[in-house]
């Protein structure tokens, strides 16, 4: 088992990071809050966890232990796997995702793309037990999130290398398209889409 990964940041792109570690770069899955932490040439160490299959070797990385350890417990629940879980951690910080299942918040859970009604309610009944109580450490609240998604798609912009300048400038850009609940990774995608056409 690899628990973390410390290396240098050789790539960020939409989905993932290279951390050169000894000469070898090692790609790991990491959501869209957890990418716009990474700087280019920058040191990183990220809490890491590997999923085997049949045909791939799959190495996920995360802002925090706590992040992790929300990764690897909902994978436990039916019917979600890898993709799915990084998926909820995207939309859902450790800490609201706590809230949400001991709340038995079905229509926060369905904010995630992929998790529907009864995926939701299967998710609150399987782990409900076993979530454990908000931590509040360094999580995202439900509050916060609307404003946080500027800063978190800015620093994915400078990330990969855009000023300072343009990153601000292409938030403001696609803020219209944010709405009540802003995903993350859709409007730095959009934001980069902007940037390229400039």
């Amino acid at each position: 088992m690899i628990a973390h990964v410390r290396g240098t940041v050789a790539d960020v792109s939409l989905t993932s990071a290279v951390l050169e570690v000894g000469g070898v770069g090692l790609e790991l899955m990491c959501t869209p809050g957890t990418l716009a932490t990474l700087r280019l040439g920058a040191t990183a160490t990220l809490p890491t966890s590997l999923v085997v299959r049949e045909d791939s070797l799959t190495l996920f990385g995360f802002l925090d232990d706590d992040e992790k350890v929300c990764f690897e417990l909902v994978q436990t629940a039916s019917g979600v796997g890898p993709k799915l879980a990084q998926a909820i951690l995207a939309v859902l910080g450790p800490d609201e995702l706590r809230v949400a299942i001991a709340g038995e918040d079905v229509k926060t859970l369905t904010r995630v793309p992929g998790i529907g009604q009864k995926g939701a309610q299967r998710i609150i009944l399987e782990l409900k037990d076993r979530i454990g109580a908000p931590t509040g450490i360094g999580g995202r609240t439900a509050a916060p999130v609307v404003d946080a998604w500027r800063s978190q798609v800015a620093d994915g912009l400078v990330g990969l290398g855009w000023s300072a300048r343009e990153a601000d400038r292409a938030v403001d850009e696609v803020a219209p398209q944010a709405g009540p609940s802003p995903d993350v990774a859709v409007l730095l995608r959009a934001a980069l889409q902007m940037l390229r056409k400039a």
